[in-house]
């Protein structure tokens, strides 16, 4: 876990030196695959690593691919072997932009914000925005959202034996409680 938040920290070095950092180290990623009638196609990953640039509104994650954790160990086994290949893409990460983040602005109430950036998923890099809701409270910053990914689009193969029964967009979720450090 010390790696992942150094990985994170070392992204945003030459940014970070002097700014203002809040950091999540047991955030809440869910993503979710199901169709109608199927079992649930759902992990999630209570150990992803967030951090925000209070002071420009930068923002990175990184999830450890092998901590999303589903119902049954058949399923995670051959998600982890088979489809996203954990031993050869073991991280997931995304690295962007909370569009015009102001901390002094921060408040109780919930506010909307855009999220903009780049996931890295399977070893392929793409674009992606997410609506995010973002509040202060207690010294803390809380920051849920969520947005939708195509298996195809980060060369994710469902194999056609159970093609069916996986969805071809996942919903990912994310929740993050970031103090500051």
């Amino acid at each position: 876990m010390k790696k992942l938040v150094l990985f994170i920290v070392a992204l945003f070095f030459t940014n970070l030196v002097f700014a203002q950092k809040y950091v999540a180290k047991t955030g809440k990623v869910t993503f979710e695959a199901s169709v109608p009638l199927f079992e649930d196609v759902f992990a999630q990953d209570d150990n992803n690593v967030a951090v925000i640039n209070s002071d420009n509104g930068d923002f990175a994650s990184v999830s450890v691919v092998k901590n999303f954790h589903f119902k049954t160990k058949l399923m995670e086994e051959h998600f982890n072997e088979s489809y996203v290949e954990t031993a050869k893409y073991p991280k997931a990460t995304f690295k962007g932009k909370i569009v015009n983040f102001d901390k002094t602005k921060l408040s109780t109430s919930p506010q909307k914000y855009t999220v903009q950036g780049t996931l890295n998923f399977h070893g392929v890099d793409k674009a992606y925005t997410s609506q995010a809701t973002i509040y202060a409270k207690d010294g803390k910053i809380y920051m849920t959202g969520g947005f939708v990914v195509k298996s195809a689009d980060h060369k994710v193969t469902i194999p056609k034996m159970v093609s069916k029964k996986v969805a071809e967009t996942v919903n990912i979720q994310y929740n993050y409680v970031l103090s500051k450090q």
